[in-house]
């Protein structure tokens, strides 16, 4: 746009009453924008646009590349174009911040006329199910403010008929679990009037496990009660919105037209208003796809409803339970936080679901609905927190212990060696297992040398594993071990190997003793 447009444009908004947002809103610009053409006078703005066609751009050394660039991929973004000049120019473009490089290339679209090309998915129109067909579901949540102004999150459940659109809706102040969905269930098909052939779910946790190459894997809960129902499981694509277009619009509906500013009072009374809502508006306005109004269409749809029996008791399926899948840290996920399950719990390819039970401020977490209790913790009330069980973690401590006995008794004197390597632990607490391992590697290499090197360590308080395996490997040169004998020792099972050419090469000859001061300069810096 040009510049004394917009100028213009500003100034007559701003004397009609206009806001600083509204105006910023209308013009499609920046507040910032707005204060700066609010403040310049005609004067100032000429001599400001003059001074912009001859200023000089920190990008304009790089401008030939970056319009080769956006004419090569027109679907360019600035964030990319940066990386590329990062790449290509290095240091020279670390001090351009991201809006320089924005505008920049926002002007050379602008000048060039290259619009930035943006990829869309198509998206194909899916003809009304037959009467009776389909019911779709979904859950949403949303925040509200109480009598007291405070947020409340709720939650809640939707039904559509896919082929009139009539709608059911129930809500919770508190997350959903098996038993609530299936009673959920009960009351839209009580509702309805019946249920239909198949019904269209999303991949929720409290319906479905898994799809396994279009093998449904539901919960045991839920398939118990599709069993006796009697219809069909229609699962969704992951991203596949296609499929369940209609209950999408449907939760987006009863957020903006029925939840939104509404005050919350109590779960019973915004039951009652959804209700109202769904009769006064929900079922009742003209549906913006098919051009009718829902509840008329319904009383012909609800001929063709499958008729159903007197209601399920639920008295078998567990209130409080919620599944999950352990996570491959051997953790569970609940309300945003990680609870930790014994050390191993987690296997890699096997069904991995664990059953929650919230019970007085307790999460319980079981492998089964009624088996033994796997976990227990406190209910944290933040978010992103770990909440581990000591004895969930593994003992480093003992791990390392009977690491060192191990290695302690390949020596012959198994006492002196674990002591040797006790000060070792002193020494490198953080690195002792790797200390360990560079020590049993030395023992694999010649294990007779190996108690002449933990003497001479010892002696010469050497305590590091790494002028260990420096004596014993020195030790091996010195006794002129051949290659072969090296190969052939038993104990030569590591994956530390050395090259012939190097096994081969005779070392300058010089005494132990010169050596081993050398060792001891290095270890007393």
């Amino acid at each position: 746009m040009d510049k004394w447009i917009l100028y213009s444009d500003i100034q007559l908004l701003k004397r009609k009453g206009f806001s600083i947002s509204k105006i910023a809103k209308k013009m499609g610009v920046s507040r910032n924008t707005i204060y700066k053409f609010i403040e310049m006078n005609p004067m100032e703005v000429a001599e400001w646009m003059a001074a912009t066609k001859v200023r000089s751009k920190k990008l304009d050394p790089y401008r030939d590349i970056i319009l080769t660039w956006l004419r090569e991929h027109p679907d360019m973004s600035s964030a990319q174009v940066e990386d590329w000049l990062k790449e290509r120019y290095g240091e020279k473009i670390e001090k351009v911040g991201e809006a320089t490089v924005r505008r920049f290339v926002r002007g050379i679209r602008e000048i060039y006329h290259i619009p930035k090309e943006t990829v869309r998915r198509s998206y194909q129109a899916i003809p009304d199910p037959p009467m009776g067909k389909q019911i779709q579901v979904d859950f949403g949540e949303i925040k509200v403010r109480n009598l007291h102004g405070q947020e409340k999150r709720l939650w809640f459940i939707s039904f559509v008929l896919s082929h009139s659109r009539f709608k059911y809706v129930e809500w919770l102040d508190r997350p959903f679990v098996t038993r609530d969905v299936l009673r959920c269930h009960e009351n839209a098909f009580q509702l309805f009037g019946g249920m239909t052939e198949e019904i269209v779910y999303d991949q929720d946790r409290l319906i479905s496990k898994d799809e396994n190459a279009g093998d449904l894997i539901l919960t045991s809960e839920f398939q118990s009660y599709v069993n006796d129902r009697g219809f069909r499981v229609h699962l969704c694509r992951k991203n596949d919105p296609e499929s369940k277009g209609r209950i999408e619009n449907v939760i987006g509906y009863v957020k903006k037209n029925f939840a939104k500013n509404r005050v919350f009072t109590n779960l019973e009374k915004w039951n009652g208003q959804c209700l109202s809502w769904l009769e006064r508006t929900g079922n009742h306005n003209v549906h913006n796809s098919t051009k009718k109004r829902p509840v008329e269409v319904y009383t012909l749809e609800k001929q063709h409803l499958r008729p159903i029996s007197t209601t399920i008791n639920f008295s078998n399926v567990d209130n409080n339970s919620i599944t999950r899948a352990i996570r491959k840290d051997n953790t569970v996920r609940y309300k945003s936080n990680r609870y930790s399950v014994p050390l191993g719990t987690y296997k890699l390819g096997r069904d991995n679901t664990v059953y929650l039970e919230v019970s007085n401020d307790q999460l319980i977490i079981r492998q089964s609905l009624n088996g033994p209790v796997l976990a227990s913790h406190k209910v944290d009330d933040r978010k992103g927190q770990l909440i581990q069980d000591r004895q969930h973690t593994r003992d480093r401590t003992q791990g390392i212990n009977t690491y060192m006995e191990t290695i302690s008794k390949r020596f012959n004197k198994a006492e002196r060696a674990f002591e040797f390597l006790e000060k070792i632990r002193e020494n490198y607490p953080r690195y002792i297992r790797d200390q360990l391992q560079v020590i049993s590697r030395a023992i694999n290499k010649n294990e007779q040398l190996a108690n002449e090197a933990l003497e001479y360590c010892i002696s010469e308080k050497l305590y590091s594993a790494n002028d260990f395996y420096d004596i014993v490997d020195f030790l091996i040169r010195e006794n002129d071990l051949s290659p072969e004998l090296v190969e052939s020792n038993t104990l030569m099972k590591t994956t530390h190997k050395i090259a012939e050419s190097v096994l081969k090469a005779k070392p300058e000859e010089r005494s132990l003793d010169v050596y081993m001061e050398v060792l001891k300069e290095g270890a007393t810096r």
